[in-house]
């Protein structure tokens, strides 16, 4: 059984906060840029995992016993935020995986394993303080105490997938269109630049958030 009143507020909300530039999106652009939407997709896999865990864990109290320990999510967030300004330093420099090969050679640019994108996601998505503090905030009304907990947390989180999923792939497609663009000619090297900063920019966030 479910409150279908409160499920047709739930469904605009989180589509509005959803829709919001965060790390997650700025990720899934940045990859749109360099790696393009369908192996972008990966990366997509792995924070929908990380999302539906926070998700699950924020209505069950696993926050709580994160909040007692927080040294070792504070340790996590900074290996994780590390981790992605070493890629956009890497991209900055038209280094690694994530770079678009040289001028003429973009076809042959090395590409990322869809464990390294997968990973990529879903450490951005469950290291996010802010994911954590949403949810613990956003699905406790959204609940009712009357009704069987299990469907409703079912029903929110598959809503939850859905239109995070469909906000990732706006801002995939995004980056995609944008690196056609700078992809041209000498503009390859302004691309790399211009994602490595994005990268860059979700490790700082995510470190300091």
């Amino acid at each position: 059984m479910l409150n279908w009143s409160l499920l047709s507020v739930f469904v605009p909300t989180f589509f509005l906060v959803s829709l919001t530039p965060g790390m997650c999106m700025t990720l899934a652009m940045t990859l749109g840029m360099t790696q393009g939407v369908r192996r972008t997709l990966w990366m997509m896999v792995g924070e929908l995992l990380g999302v539906g865990l926070v998700a699950v864990s924020a209505v069950i109290g696993v926050a709580t016993i994160m909040l007692r320990y927080p040294l070792v999510f504070s340790a996590f967030k900074l290996a994780g935020g590390a981790y992605l300004v070493w890629l956009g330093i890497q991209m900055w420099r038209s280094r690694g995986r994530l770079a678009l090969g040289a001028v003429g050679e973009a076809s042959a640019a090395p590409r990322a394993s869809r464990r390294t994108l997968a990973a990529q996601g879903f450490v951005t998505a469950i290291a996010n303080p802010k994911g954590w503090a949403f949810f613990i905030a956003l699905l406790p009304p959204f609940l009712d105490a009357s009704l069987p907990m299990t469907p409703q947390l079912v029903a929110l989180v598959g809503i939850i997938l859905t239109l995070e999923f469909s906000c990732l792939m706006l801002y995939a497609g995004g980056g995609s269109g944008l690196a056609r663009w700078l992809g041209r000619g000498s503009r390859v090297r302004l691309m790399n630049r211009v994602a490595g900063t994005l990268m860059v920019g979700v490790g700082i966030w995510l470190a300091t958030g």
